[in-house]
């Protein structure tokens, strides 16, 4: 007997030792990115009310902190410029040391299948340059990847299940495709490690990403009683609040420079809310993250025949509603895509050409690039001349908009009487204005659209090649 009591106090303290070990959430990790030049966010749980050492390589300093009665900690350890690789040794008595930790840029990617989307592409549906990437894919690059499992949860959880990866094949393979070339931009034109976070789940609404107190606060003619129930209702990723709570919570308040985001598919049917969701989306972002001003930049959703209506309006209006919130959102930008779409497929190829111009947006904006046509030109103000001809100008066009010396057939004029006939565009003189004409089927024009349905290509884009948002300048209902 004496014996068994010897072994089983033994086991006991083996037992305790291990539980008692220093222990961080999966968004820290061996070849993890941490954002250079910050006063980056640690935390994680280890021996109650001890203290936890953090010694970062760069220097000899340390930072010192101690746990509460829960064994809680939370702690902030100054980064330098970019460089490594570094290692982090946590400890409370018991080391846990992080290895090949690189500093640099840190960018958290989150939304629908069109940020899923690999780079290998899925059957049937390639991404255009994806295999270039994989086969360029070397571990040396300091580009590093986390890929967030996918996860629902009715309350916000601790921790994910998500391990920071080098720049091999396998990893770029199966990453983000908008995610990585955004990175592999950012990459190129800096010459700094780049981190990417990428949380997406394809098919999803807006509001599942969100937290429980926006919706308490700002929304609250939605029901979010499944919430407190037992279990989560049949399909729970597309019920408010789930993905939140298990695929971004967990990862708050890593710190990050800022975050892109390509979703909006899903929301096409509700698009009268639209905007004030994003415009919320945003704030709790920012709200989560401690930060006001932390940069946002999301794809507006590309042209596709949804239902198999290339001519609806209702992708259209989902659209106009994603140019509206920025207005609403400060610090932030919209990267185009009425040039990139595919009719019968939601998932266009181009996404490398999605990531370079979220890419163009934040290099222009918060790296101080010298990058005239960042940011795509926007419709302003139209006038009608006594000849019947209208003039349209726009805003934010430091680069001229084109093409130049062509008829463009993607506009649309309509009278008083709300029927539109098939318009032409051509660029003016300082290509800054188009002129448009419909003299045979409208005398007196009153409204203008462009490329404005579920599937109408666009052709206009600025002197870098960035496209022109679909617009009208009419404010007429949907036609069913």
């Amino acid at each position: 007997m004496k014996r068994i009591s010897a072994v089983l106090i033994a086991v006991l303290f083996v037992a305790l030792s291990v539980e008692a070990k220093v222990d961080l959430p999966s968004v820290f990790g061996d070849n993890m990115v941490l954002q250079r030049n910050a006063s980056v966010a640690f935390w994680g749980t280890a021996k109650a009310s001890s203290k936890v050492t953090i010694r970062p390589s760069w220097d000899k300093s340390k930072v010192v902190v101690e746990s509460d009665a829960d064994g809680k900690w939370f702690a902030r350890v100054q980064t330098p410029e970019a460089g490594g690789p570094y290692t982090v040794t946590v400890s409370d008595g018991e080391k846990l040391v992080l290895d090949n930790v690189l500093i640099g840029e840190v960018w958290f990617c989150s939304g629908q299948s069109n940020m899923e989307m690999m780079v290998k592409g899925s059957k049937g549906q390639p991404v255009n340059g994806g295999i270039d990437a994989v086969l360029d894919a070397k571990p040396e690059t300091p580009i590093r990847m986390l890929n967030v499992r996918k996860c629902v949860s009715a309350t916000p959880k601790e921790d994910c299940d998500a391990i920071w990866l080098e720049h091999t094949q396998d990893a770029v393979a199966n990453t983000s495709a908008v995610a990585y070339f955004f990175a592999r931009d950012l990459y190129r034109a800096l010459n700094v490690p780049i981190g990417i976070i990428v949380s997406a789940w394809g098919g999803t609404l807006i509001e599942p990403w969100m937290s429980r107190d926006v919706f308490e606060r700002e929304f609250k003619n939605y029901d979010l009683s499944f919430l407190d129930q037992p279990e989560l209702p049949k399909l729970p990723q597309y019920q408010p609040c789930t993905l939140f709570n298990g695929m971004v919570h967990p990862l708050i308040p890593y710190t990050i420079k800022g975050w892109i985001w390509y979703q909006g598919e899903s929301n096409r049917d509700m698009y009268q809310d639209y905007a004030a969701l994003q415009t919320a989306y945003a704030a709790m972002m920012r709200e989560k993250w401690g930060n006001p001003k932390m940069p946002f930049y999301f794809v507006q959703i590309a042209p596709y025949a949804f239902k198999g209506k290339p001519k609806g309006e209702t992708a259209a209006m989902l659209m106009e509603a994603q140019a509206k919130s920025l207005e609403t959102i400060p610090y932030s930008g919209m990267a185009t895509t009425a040039d990139i779409g595919e009719e019968w497929c939601i998932h266009p190829a181009r996404k490398q050409e999605v990531g370079r111009r979220l890419a163009l947006m934040a290099l222009k904006k918060d790296y101080g690039m010298a990058l005239d046509g960042a940011f795509a030109p926007q419709y302003d103000k139209m006038e009608v001349r006594e000849d019947g001809k209208i003039i349209l100008h726009f805003k934010n066009n430091d680069c001229g908009i084109g093409p130049v010396n062509e008829n463009l057939k993607c506009f649309e004029v309509a009278g008083e009487d709300q029927i539109f006939y098939p318009a032409v565009g051509r660029v003016m003189r300082g290509y800054d204005r188009i002129e448009v004409t419909c003299p045979a089927e409208v005398k007196v024009p009153v409204a203008v659209r462009y490329a404005f349905g579920n599937y109408v290509p666009g052709v206009l884009k600025n002197g870098r090649g960035v496209a022109v948002a679909p617009f009208r300048t009419d404010n007429w209902p949907e036609k069913k």
